[in-house]
């Protein structure tokens, strides 16, 4: 089977706008959490949120394209550009057909779509640019028109499990030969009224009083739900004989892909976590490796009481005793829910974890939950070697994925 290897990174999210600063302040255990007011009359109690803050998209794009851009599509575009920089990839020197994107959102262009709709209702009108800036695959569209590439190019859509589901999908297509590069990721900008008060009325979202950057405690015995984040991560694939042809450093390998579908609640996990242990070792068999080569496990660790507990479940499941021993963070604890990017940058923070041997903390554990009693690194990273790890990912309706990572031999 073709090995498929990592060989660029791009990242744009709350904790920095390159992946240099991500990890700085991933290892600092920095939270990128605000509070965030909304216009006079908009009912959302949950504000904290983690946004990018000071995102210039001109200086990715020309202020045309930012115009008919929504902020989704934008950090898509922006992430990938920093991945191709990053892998140094000629595009230029690319037979344009046999370069894929795949790109993962949940929300897509909801920003545009809530602007446009309040416009309509008051102006009885929108702007020619509304439907094609707001339509789910435009940041995997405006990613390919960017850059030029003819390959295949669409959006997953798996919820927050999307952009795992991305790079997993993006992997299969260049082991079957239908492309030999690929540009995988996701990107999301949901930080709107909207979500947040249908997130809120679901109970999802965390109403913590007090510092902002406390509010998302993943494990914690006082969680009580997730922060929004926004942001878009994206990483160069290849082939591992294409990357060897030009050279190329490579980074890291995706090891094994795993997904399933709990077919159980709109909401909820299953309480057995049957559907994560079942995505986990498909990864684990695709990879050609035992439960016990895994260093690192990178959790979903989103901070609802649910979650956090299925996903501990399903560890023990997987790993037995041993699940005691392996050490698990949540980036999330940091960046937020960044829903359909969320798999994406955790897999950049994961293949970060593996090169420099150290994982990063989940900041606020202060009381773990007894139901919730796994190494997760709490408060303060630790140097760690490791040369494997699984990334995992559980979305609204049950979807669950997980990437096996390694370090290139």
């Amino acid at each position: 089977m073709e090995r498929v290897v990592i060989t660029g990174m791009g990242v744009i999210c709350p904790l920095g706008q390159s992946v240099d600063q991500f990890w700085e302040h991933l290892c600092r255990g920095v939270s990128g959490a605000v509070r965030q007011e909304f216009p006079e009359g908009e009912r959302v109690q949950a504000r904290t949120v983690m946004p990018v803050r000071d995102f210039q998209p001109e200086d990715y794009m020309e202020r045309k394209q930012v115009r008919r851009m929504d902020r989704c599509a934008q950090f898509a575009v922006a992430a990938a550009l920093q991945a191709v920089r990053d892998a140094e990839l000629r595009l230029e020197r690319e037979d344009p057909y046999g370069v894929a994107v795949l790109v993962g959102s949940a929300f897509g262009g909801i920003l545009t779509s809530e602007q446009e709709h309040s416009a309509f209702a008051i102006r009885g009108r929108v702007s020619p640019f509304a439907i094609p800036m707001f339509i789910p695959n435009m940041p995997a569209a405006q990613v390919g028109m960017q850059l030029g590439l003819h390959g295949p190019t669409m959006l997953v859509a798996s919820a927050c499990a999307a952009s795992n589901d991305a790079i997993g999908q993006a992997a299969n297509l260049i082991r079957l030969g239908r492309a030999e590069v690929a540009l995988a990721g996701g990107a999301e900008a949901a930080i709107t009224p909207f979500v947040l008060a249908g997130f809120e009325s679901t109970g999802a979202l965390s109403r913590r009083d007090g510092p902002p950057e406390q509010a998302s405690r993943p494990f914690d015995r006082d969680r009580d739900g997730f922060v929004m984040g926004e942001g878009a991560g994206m990483l160069v694939l290849e082939s591992e004989a294409h990357a060897r042809r030009r050279g190329a450093r490579i980074l890291g390998e995706v090891l094994g892909y795993g997904a399933t579908a709990d077919a159980y609640h709109l909401t909820a996990p299953h309480e057995s976590g049957e559907g994560l242990v079942r995505a986990i070792c498909q990864a684990l068999h695709e990879a050609g490796l035992a439960p016990d080569q895994v260093d690192y496990v990178n959790a979903h660790g989103i901070g609802t009481p649910a979650n956090d507990r299925v996903e501990t479940l399903a560890l023990k499941r997987v790993f037995g005793t041993r699940a005691y021993q392996i050490p698990a963070s949540s980036t999330k604890s940091m960046i937020g829910h960044l829903c359909g990017a969320a798999g994406a940058v955790e897999a950049i923070a994961t293949l970060l974890c593996l090169r420099h041997g150290f994982v990063h903390p989940t900041i606020n554990l202060e009381h773990p939950d007894p139901d919730c009693d796994l190494d997760y690194v709490p408060n303060v990273g630790r140097p760690h070697q490791a040369r494997v790890a699984l990334s995992n990912s559980m979305g609204f309706g049950g979807h669950n994925a997980s990437l096996a990572l390694g370090l290139a031999e």
